[in-house]
């Protein structure tokens, strides 16, 4: 146990983490990151959005790189997964990964993890490009192209919909089960001429730039590409254990300074409500680290303004 604190531990090595990081480091401040490395960012197989990329960008490219900058300004890094996080009595946190290290602010990281369907070896095709997660990420790389969506509920319908603007081939696979949504919003699948199979998947085939679905009674359905929209799990672990206030999906609710309802306790990325995307997760830690370094100004006497 360290007796002086850390400035601020950031807890997940993704994006957001990352970014986070590097900001603390060239304030200066004292910190360390732990990271189980489980960053989704790692299975993307290229990225066509992520700004200042025009080729594109491996997700786990982008992982290496951030990981050789943080380096570069000594940030110390710790590879494990965070069992326990505590508020201490006289303010500050006590989070525990192996050992145990105090620290003034906290930033959660921890991102989300998919709810995949259950499709044979289906991470090694999600990293093929083959099984997706995020339309708004990739879909403008399908248009035209025949998609399929695993689904049979609101969060299909709705994948469904929002690709529907980039083709006119969209199939909702059930595989077997009801469909699970309103009646108003059958009739948006039924409008925008989504086709719906409420049969099961007997036989997956990925092959490289295709996806052949067979079902008994059907004949071979062949896609581009097939969006696996059943959710995903927040992992709020830490959140609810420092009784952070979540939203209903599980994630974390934050201010413009990516502040929990929990004093010193920030949220980026995934985890915290809102847009899911590369961009967006970075911000999100210059925003928190930036804010972690303008309060340290503050307890230092080294800022003109209170910005409380």
């Amino acid at each position: 146990m360290l007796d002086d604190p850390l400035d601020c531990i950031v807890v997940g090595g993704g994006p957001a983490g990352m970014t986070a990081a590097i900001y603390l480091a060239r304030f200066h401040r004292r910190l360390l990151l732990i990271d189980a490395n489980e960053s989704r960012a790692a299975l993307i197989p290229r990225s066509h959005n992520h700004p200042g990329y025009p080729d594109g960008i491996h997700g786990e490219s982008l992982l290496m790189r951030m990981r050789e900058q943080m380096a570069r300004f000594g940030v110390i890094t710790v590879a494990a997964e965070v069992l326990g996080a505590r508020s201490l009595p006289g303010g500050g946190f006590q989070v525990t990964a192996g050992q145990s290290w105090q620290c003034r602010h906290l930033i959660l990281a921890t991102g989300v993890r998919d709810r995949l369907a259950s499709v044979p070896d289906a991470l090694q095709h999600v990293r093929q490009g083959l099984l997706r997660q995020c339309p708004v990420c990739d879909a403008y790389e399908l248009t035209g192209q025949p998609v399929a969506v695993i689904g049979a509920g609101e969060c299909a319908a709705g994948e469904a919909l929002f690709l529907r603007h980039y083709t006119p081939d969209i199939m909702m696979l059930t595989l077997g089960k009801p469909l699970d949504m309103p009646e108003p919003t059958l009739r948006k699948l039924y409008e925008a001429q989504v086709t719906i199979l409420q049969r099961d998947v007997t036989e997956w085939e990925f092959s490289e730039g295709r996806v052949t679905a067979r079902s008994r009674g059907a004949a071979a359905m062949q896609f581009a590409a097939v969006y696996s929209a059943l959710g995903n799990d927040p992992r709020n672990a830490l959140a609810r254990s420092l009784g952070l206030a979540l939203s209903a999906d599980g994630r974390i609710v934050t201010d413009v300074h990516q502040e929990s309802s929990v004093p010193g306790v920030y949220a980026a990325g995934d985890v915290v409500t809102g847009l899911n995307q590369l961009a967006v997760a970075m911000a999100q830690g210059e925003i928190a680290a930036t804010r972690v370094h303008t309060l340290l100004r503050v307890r230092e006497g080294r800022c003109v303004t209170d910005p409380l």
